[in-house]
């Protein structure tokens, strides 16, 4: 038992932490051993460590108690103890003193700068640089410079990487150092070599040319360290990357080097240049062929950071050149079984973007073993990567299905299990032969799934695909089992779900009602009035006949009525003898921007649920367009913006618009909202005045009745526009109305009222709205499908910038198009760059454009603009736009 006692102990004394109950001032009353006349060396140094754990635990020392520390410190600077001295510059480091307090320390500092003891020159080179101010540094410079080319190379680095922080606060001094900077470039000592390089690039960062002449001297031999050779490359892939974009004869200058840094024996330097070659833009499967070489060979490695980094590059390759790296699908399928979880699951989804048809089975097999070790995010991304290779393969359609329904019944979360769910919805939406197959997995999981989401969404889902399979009645007894076993959510699903499968099939509606009929008794209220509902919808009264039109719309069909709308209409609705009825329920849209910009980046869900974004967003705006008289005969609804806000926040009236274009017209959807309580409006309108947009004549105005407190509504003007053309123009708005004053105890608003109006800000119409945003996913093969017929190619000046980002997305912003492969991105520090845009102009045109950018000295940024069409005219139109 003592010898159980003695382990216990042990192992509480092995947690101890030496900074356990540190107190501020306990540690400052413990400072005043600096004073002592015979200085302790030990005992000074673990205060000083206690004092850096303060510091480093984010603890504050007031100005007085900084102040009092920082002086007794200096009073250590009369020991010769090697490691005290050390602890010294440190907390000197960490209390930045201020300007009045450095004098204090300055002489001392340079004394030991110039000292014969190498340890306290650098550490004093690193400690003035960081607490000096210019004044300062200008008299140091002459002892900086000479500390950059000192043949101790701990020196030489303290003074270099000094050198990179001061390059922040001041770049001038720094710049006079190029000449020692590059001295030491050529360096023996690998660390100087490093740190001398890094700063040289630093200070020419802005130079274009100069950069270029550096990475051109420096790839002829001269780096002997390896992790410069790694800075180099990376300073190389930038000059190739500006390079290409103004040298169109497709040589690729440097590429000869970071071919030649594949065969360096240092392995940091080799994986350097594989992965600076795969990612080239526009690379060609010839040279990555000896990139892919060398990182199959470190698939096989002995070090888990190398099979790591080899995978993670060799998983992005795949991405865009998948047959590239089919060469190295044997030796990733050894890595299936690699101890480190994350090299697996990168080994797996590569080989199921590389992998060919007749090797599904097998890497399955391989797969099914795996899947047990690994957490949940790993799953959902092989389950993702198993879809994709099932819609690459569909014939492989039942080994894949099988698959997933298996990993299905094993544990996981909501978030794993909602991906397997979603992609076999995906694989029966896309795959004919795979519904029946895929329709009874998911039968078989929600007998037991303990997800109430999944359940109805499954059910939902169900209720869709299942009456139009060859024997809807098999699916009908799982579907009853959740009436049974299952919470009152799923039951009430499940009710619904039972109600479509007897609109749709008149041969089971005998053993739908008596199933229905049963649920008439369930002790939930949903569950109960569901039943009841379409019992009688359905024709509950035994007679099987075809189920009517109207009660298929209202079972299969969208509800066209917004939600918000229809629960406002029946909370205000008050029995009487008249019942409720849907068509009083307005059916206008409300106004929702903030939403809608939630909702727009989205993807949509695989399940039964309407997509999210602008699809439902423009088709909602549609109906409610064509169900205006004035405008059904608009035609095509082509494009509906985003809502623009045309007043300040927290102003008595809040009025947004949206732009609605159409081939010969457009319409303006005034969103208004009173924030008023005590006033009602009437007769609302939004006087257009279009001076400013000469092509536009006013061809309609739809004002709105009434507007109570903070119930928006719609007011819509119409004008009509040349035909198929851009046109553009500022328009000025007025908002007219009537105002009442309503009674706060009745709520009842006074017969008479006063006109009134509210100036609003102008609304533009732009060459933007004229575009849709639509991406590719292969834009090299979408601009080479288009070909170079209507192409059309020019320059411009777009004058001064602020930086090429900003210019990039002023293009962008003004074309209105959807940029692509992530393009829309700039580097920073970039003096060059590419973009690619598509989109779908008025008429339903397709559009692709390159951008190539770049910047000078001046800042003065010019643009190149590549455009291809399916129309002579559109591309012409789209320089036309940037010209003007």
């Amino acid at each position: 038992m003592a010898q159980y006692v003695k382990k216990d102990d042990d192992r509480d004394e092995e947690e101890y932490s030496p900074f356990l109950g540190i107190e501020k001032g306990a540690v400052l009353q413990e400072a005043r051993v600096f004073n002592d006349p015979q200085l302790d060396s030990r005992r000074c140094s673990q205060v000083i460590t206690k004092l850096l754990y303060l510091l480093n635990q984010g603890e504050t020392f007031t100005k007085v108690e900084a102040t009092e520390v920082f002086f007794s410190v200096t009073k250590l600077f009369q020991s010769k103890d090697i490691g005290l001295r050390r602890m010294v510059y440190l907390i000197i480091k960490e209390l930045s003193p201020s300007s009045d307090e450095v004098i204090i320390v300055t002489s001392s500092l340079m004394k030991d700068m110039n000292s014969k003891t190498d340890v306290y020159r650098a550490n004093a080179i690193r400690v003035l640089c960081r607490i000096t101010d210019g004044t300062l540094l200008t008299q140091i410079e002459r002892y900086l410079k000479q500390a950059i080319v000192d043949k101790n190379p701990v020196v030489a680095s303290a003074a270099l990487v000094s050198g990179i922080h001061l390059l922040q606060t001041n770049p001038e001094i720094v710049k006079r150092w190029s000449n020692e900077v590059q001295e030491a470039v050529q360096s023996r000592a690998a660390l100087v070599q490093f740190h001398a390089l890094a700063l040289l690039h630093q200070i020419r960062q802005n130079d274009r040319l100069a950069v270029s002449k550096l990475v051109t001297s420096l790839t002829r031999g001269t780096v002997r360290s390896p992790l410069a050779q790694c800075l180099l490359i990376r300073y190389t892939s930038q000059v190739i990357r500006e390079s290409s974009m103004n040298n169109q004869s497709g040589d690729r200058p440097f590429y000869d080097y970071l071919e030649g840094c594949l065969r360096h024996k240092a392995e940091m330097v080799i994986f350097e240049a594989a992965r600076a070659i795969t990612e080239l833009n526009g690379v060609t499967s010839r040279e990555l062929t000896p990139a892919i070489t060398v990182l199959q060979l470190f698939l096989s490695s002995s070090k888990p950071v190398l099979r790591f980094a080899a995978v993670r590059t060799l998983n992005k390759v795949a991405m865009t050149h998948p047959m590239a790296v089919t060469s190295c699908n044997i030796d990733m399928e050894s890595l299936i079984s690699d101890q480190n979880r994350s090299i697996a699951t990168l080994a797996i989804t590569t080989l199921l973007k590389t992998g060919n048809e007749s090797g599904v089975d097998r890497l399955m097999k391989q797969i099914t073993n795996f899947m047990s070790d690994i957490a949940d995010e790993f799953k959902i991304v092989v389950v993702d990567a198993i879809r994709s290779l099932c819609l690459k393969f569909p014939l492989k359609y039942r080994s894949l299905m099988n698959f997933l329904s298996n990993i299905l019944r094993e544990e996981g979360g909501f978030e794993y299990k909602k991906a397997i769910v979603d992609s076999i919805v995906i694989l029966i939406r896309d795959i004919p032969d795979a519904k029946e197959s895929g329709l009874l997995h998911l039968c078989e999981f929600i007998e037991d799934c303990e997800f109430t989401y999944l359940s109805t969404q499954i059910l939902h889902f169900l209720g869709v695909e299942g009456p139009k399979t060859s024997d809807p009645s098999k699916y009908i007894r799982y579907i009853y089992n959740r009436v049974i076993l299952e919470n009152a959510t799923v039951r009430a699903s499940a009710v619904s779900t039972l109600a479509k499968f007897g609109a749709v099939v008149d041969s089971l509606k005998p053993r739908i009602f008596v199933l229905l009929r049963r649920c008439l008794y369930d002790n939930d209220d949903e569950v109960r009035d569901r039943a009841t509902l379409y019992l009688n919808t359905l024709g509950g009264d035994g007679s099987v006949v075809e189920t009517d039109k109207d009660v298929k719309d209202f079972l299969f069909g969208s509800l066209d009525i917004p939600l918000a709308n229809l629960e406002a209409s029946l909370k205000n609705y008050e029995p009487t003898e008249e019942p409720f009825d849907i068509s009083s329920v307005p059916k206008e849209v409300k106004s929702q921007p903030l939403a809608e910009k939630k909702t727009a980046g989205k993807k949509p869900t695989a399940l039964g649920a309407p997509p999210a974004g602008p699809t439902s967003t423009v088709d909602a705006y549609e109906k409610l367009l064509s169900s205006i008289p004035e405008f059904s005969s608009f035609g095509k609804l082509f494009k509906s913006s985003t809502p623009v806000e045309l007043t300040e926040a927290e102003t008595e009236y809040a009025v947004n618009v949206v732009k609605h274009i159409f081939d010969k017209h457009v319409v303006f959807q005034y969103n208004c909202t009173n924030t008023i309580p005590e006033q009602l409006l009437e007769n609302v309108v939004v006087v257009v005045d279009a001076a400013e947009a000469e092509e536009f004549a006013e061809v309609a105005t739809m004002p709105l009745k009434s507007l109570p407190y903070d119930t928006p509504g719609q007011t819509f003007v119409a004008f009509e526009k040349p035909e198929g053309v851009p046109a553009v123009g500022r328009f000025s708005n007025v908002l007219k109305f009537l105002v009442k004053e309503v009674d706060p105890s009745t709520g009842e608003a006074e017969e008479d009222g006063v006109e009134d109006e509210y100036q609003l800000e102008d609304s533009e119409i732009v060459a933007a709205d004229y575009m849709l945003k639509v991406g590719v996913s292969n834009f090299r093969n979408a601009w080479e499908s288009l070909g170079p017929d209507f192409e059309r190619i020019d320059e411009y000046g777009l004058g001064p910038r602020e930086s090429l980002s900003e210019a990039v997305n002023a293009v962008i912003n003004l074309l209105g198009m959807q940029p692509c492969e992530g393009t829309e991105v700039v580097a920073a520090n970039s003096r060059s760059h590419s973009c690619l845009l598509s989109g779908v102009y008025m008429g339903n045109v397709k559009v692709l454009v390159r951008l190539s950018f770049g910047v000078d000295s001046s800042k003065e940024v010019a643009m190149k603009l590549a455009v291809r069409s399916e129309d002579e005219s559109v591309s012409d139109a789209i320089h036309e736009i940037v010209a003007n």
